[in-house]
């Protein structure tokens, strides 16, 4: 008789922002007439560069032909993709990756769960808390995570960031294996510099630890102590893995291409994770479609970047627009400077879930409850700024009103 894995029956109720989405569907059948801006899911509106577009009709069209026509690619991604990374994203930092440490894949949220298939079940993790879901859930489905007991995992080591600690994670007081870090961070918003993450470094060092450093979003950094790459900080390479993004970078949410880099010089009893990495790959995943990555290599070009960031702006001053509007609310308010989510403390100690409800019947607007990232998120709220910036002012201004 088959076998399911139990473990999938140890999570709680569904994936959080299926929640969300059911309760703001049930809340627009009951109230048809009423209009809701979207808040909660870290989705962009600002469409695909014209640069992008114009390579990927270019390779729609190579395709037509039996010259340019490309059935499967490679599953590491085609070199041309590489080796742009490889320079505007490293080289330009003074940091020296291979293209073969590079690893395109359909989205870092894939990446960051799947990633666990190269690590044995019995590596104790530690987790950021309030943290992005599907480092958790991940490892609970792989049965790493123990049991679901009040609100935590059992055999998850949490690091709670608070108020009280600046939002910043402290170093593990016991042993552990793995380490899930994200910066600038999701759900808080905030950003960790190059002093603090030296201290992690040499943690990983110490106990023979590995980082899973997702830097999605540092494309939003304006602040030069921040860095845009765990490896611009000596030794990293020999300690942490990085997961990146065009998601929000470039407006792929919907075209679905990232990469993750595995350098070399990480190793874990003599072996190295780059080739256990690109064995998984090889395995399980067939590559990025290659008019996709036609279209992510043309994010690299003068005029491509010229227009992304123009598109990283816009999303800035919609993250200060709400900033500005929830402090002169009277609400406290973390993030949205080197990065495009909002985390903001709930009025009178009202309770995540409370407080959502109350903006979705009351302003229309939906978010996303702190407690769905951890016990820690309890009494906030996360706003994104990848509204559009009418919709921001509009969902600003209902806000305002009902506080």
């Amino acid at each position: 008789m088959a076998k399911i894995n139990e473990n999938y029956l140890k999570l709680p109720g569904s994936y959080l922002f299926s929640t969300i989405a059911k309760k703001v569907a049930a809340y627009s059948e009951q109230n048809p007439d009423k209009e809701i801006i979207k808040m909660g899911i870290g989705d962009v509106t600002k469409p695909l560069a014209p640069s992008v577009t114009e390579a990927m009709h270019k390779a729609v069209d190579e395709m037509g032909t039996a010259e340019g026509f490309h059935g499967y690619g490679p599953e590491q991604g085609y070199d041309f993709l590489r080796e742009k990374i490889v320079e505007k994203d490293y080289k330009v930092r003074g940091i020296d990756i291979k293209p073969d440490e590079i690893f395109v894949s359909d989205g870092a949220k894939s990446d960051c769960g799947n990633i666990g298939d190269i690590f044995a079940k019995d590596n104790k993790v530690a987790v950021c808390d309030p943290v992005y879901p599907v480092y958790v859930d991940t490892n609970a489905m792989a049965g790493r995570a123990g049991d679901f007991e009040n609100g935590h995992w059992t055999n998850l080591y949490y690091m709670p960031c608070t108020e009280e600690n600046g939002f910043m994670p402290e170093l593990p007081k016991e042993k552990v294996d793995i380490i899930y870090l994200c910066f600038p961070n999701n759900p808080t918003g905030v950003s960790a510099t190059r002093e603090q993450l030296k201290d992690w470094i040499k943690y990983a060092k110490d106990n023979g630890a590995v980082i899973l450093y997702d830097s999605a979003y540092e494309a939003f950094i304006t602040d030069p102590d921040v860095p845009h790459s765990i490896y611009e900080l000596d030794g990293a390479k020999e300690v942490a893995i990085e997961f990146r993004s065009f998601s929000k970078t470039a407006g792929f949410t919907g075209a679905r291409c990232a990469y993750t880099v595995v350098p070399h010089e990480l190793k874990l009893d003599g072996t190295e994770l780059n080739g256990l990495w690109n064995r998984r790959q090889c395995t399980k995943f067939n590559g990025v479609p290659y008019i996709i990555q036609r279209g992510a290599e043309a994010v690299y070009s003068d005029t491509g970047y010229a227009e992304t960031r123009e598109a990283i702006r816009y999303y800035l001053d919609n993250a200060k627009i709400i900033r500005d509007a929830l402090t002169g609310s009277g609400l406290t308010v973390y993030g949205g400077e080197n990065a495009p989510y909002i985390w903001a403390k709930t009025p009178d100690g009202m309770k995540s879930w409370d407080f959502f409800d109350k903006l979705l019947e009351e302003a229309g607007v939906v978010t996303t409850p702190g407690a769905g990232f951890g016990p820690s998120g309890e009494g906030y709220i996360r706003l994104t700024a990848f509204s559009t910036k009418e919709n921001t002012i509009k969902a600003m201004e209902k806000i305002k009103k009902i506080l």
